[in-house]
């Protein structure tokens, strides 16, 4: 590949065509032929390391000023400018998918996993990029971020148009929306989920997160927005008001909207209702295998983006029937005994989603084993703990992701949460021990609920992954349980 093959005959004022490689904004992996995408951050600016790229070989530099090299590329903007060149680099491959998006807080892999069985149910050759995995129709490769970095992202956009793709249903991070993972790109619906805290470290307020969600939208043709949630409603009300042509569907679970649901029957196997539709002034009968009110949300979104995005609502809502859950949310993985629960909850918002649901149920006592990620937001930690206190009889606090974080220390934020519990709480800094203290105090009708990992099959500790499926763990404790 060229140079030229990437920069546009509007942008290559000065420049020399050649070979190159790859495209990166690391210092550290540039080789001979490279082009360097120079990158304002917070800690570090790649514009300090541009002529050192050149003299190392890199074939251009990309650059947000004039640093009187030769072979720089200058834009407005390089976060924004990676994503286009990683995307001529893979040939643009979006232009040949319809692309869906889903942000928010909470819901974004239930919601995009259901909407990607919708569509594969129905004919369409659906791939997806989230957290529990970037799936290019054909292979499922681990995911270590919820928005691969741009030339991961674009090469599994690629592989998915070479597999025959016709839509692709992804998860928008906030750190991706704000870093411009994707930016240019349409999106032929996007959907707005729910907003709490959560990623305060890197935002720093609310008020920049909410932003950040908001961005997506002014790439979409149609917005689905959970107007049950408060930020939800704000956002309806802003782009109604706002000049940019976008069509808006409004789905609830509590009042009537464009998708709404009624006669919500919740239960531990799962939820049913009616789905309504009040273009259509029709229902549809929906039995779908995930518990909680949570996910009656999750599936109204999902529903409501697959016909924003071409399906009838009939094919959708009888094809959601026939979907049997996603892996780490609300997932049963033994039910005897006792019952163990895994799900993803790694919020206040998203433990007392999952905790009040499992309570409904819960024939005698619940035992939580949860902990909170080390770097990222300190401040939901002693919540997550007020949380468990106010649904658990046992609390197991232990390690999530400590990184390069003190797990001790994280492990003593979220206790504060516990000073006006009544439950009893224990911890452990090893998660595996943790696990086996639950397990071995369980009795007849207990319920387990492992929250935090869900999907995972790793803990981050430092910067090594190390395995550690809570799947398989609870596999081998409970093999010779009668």
């Amino acid at each position: 590949m060229n140079l030229f093959d990437i920069v546009y005959e509007d942008e290559r004022s000065g420049l020399t065509d050649c070979v190159i490689g790859k495209v990166t904004d690391d210092n550290r992996l540039v080789e001979k032929g490279d082009v360097f995408v120079a990158i304002s951050g917070r800690n570090f600016d790649g514009h300090d390391f541009c002529a050192d790229m050149l003299e190392k070989g890199a074939s251009a530099v990309v650059t947000e000023r004039d640093l009187g090299l030769s072979q720089q590329i200058i834009v407005k903007n390089s976060r924004e400018h990676f994503s286009i060149l990683a995307s001529r680099y893979y040939g643009n491959p979006t232009k040949k998918l319809k692309l869906i998006a889903a942000t928010g807080t909470n819901g974004k892999t239930t919601t995009s996993n259901l909407i990607k069985e919708i569509m594969n149910l129905s004919g369409h050759t659906c791939g997806y990029i989230g957290t529990s995995g970037y799936d290019v129709c054909g292979k499922v490769y681990e995911a270590r971020l919820t928005t691969p970095r741009q030339m991961d992202l674009y090469r599994y956009f690629r592989e998915m148009v070479d597999n025959g793709a016709e839509y692709c249903v992804m998860e928008a991070s906030s750190q991706a929306l704000s870093q411009y993972r994707f930016a240019g790109e349409r999106f032929v619906c996007g959907i707005f989920l729910n907003l709490t805290q959560d990623h305060l470290d890197w935002h720093g307020t609310m008020e920049n997160y909410y932003k950040a969600k908001k961005s997506l939208f002014r790439f979409c043709d149609n917005a689905v927005i959970n107007t049950d949630d408060k930020y939800g409603k704000r956002l309806y009300d802003e782009l109604s008001r706002g000049k940019d042509k976008i069509n808006l569907v409004s789905v609830s679970s509590s009042d009537v909207a464009d998708f709404f649901a009624v006669n919500i029957k919740l239960r531990a196997g799962g939820v049913s209702y009616w789905l309504s539709s009040s273009a259509d002034e029709k229902s549809f009968p929906v039995t779908f295998s995930m518990p909680g009110r949570f996910n009656v949300e999750n599936s109204l979104c999902a529903v409501a983006a697959c016909c924003q995005s071409g399906l009838d609502i009939k094919t959708a809502c009888d094809n959601l029937q026939q979907v049997k859950g996603v892996c780490g949310r609300a997932e049963v993985l033994y039910d005897g005994k006792f019952t163990v629960i895994c799900d993803y909850a790694h919020t206040e918002d998203g433990l007392r989603k999952i905790l009040s649901t499992v309570r409904e149920f819960a024939k005698k006592r619940l035992i939580v084993v949860f902990g909170a990620a080390g770097e990222r937001d300190a401040g939901k930690r002693k919540a997550m703990g007020e949380c468990v206190g106010e649904y658990a009889d046992i609390a197991v606090v232990t390690s999530d992701n400590p990184r390069f974080e003190d797990p001790q220390t994280i492990i003593d934020m979220v206790l504060e949460g516990f000073s006006d519990s009544f439950c009893q709480v224990e911890s452990f800094i090893d998660r595996l021990e943790a696990i086996k203290l639950a397990v071995s105090v369980a009795a007849d009708g207990d319920v387990i609920v492992l929250c935090g990992k869900g999907h995972e099959k790793y803990q981050v500790i430092g910067d090594d992954y190390q395995p550690f499926s809570e799947h398989d763990i609870i596999k081998e404790l409970t093999d010779n349980i009668s």
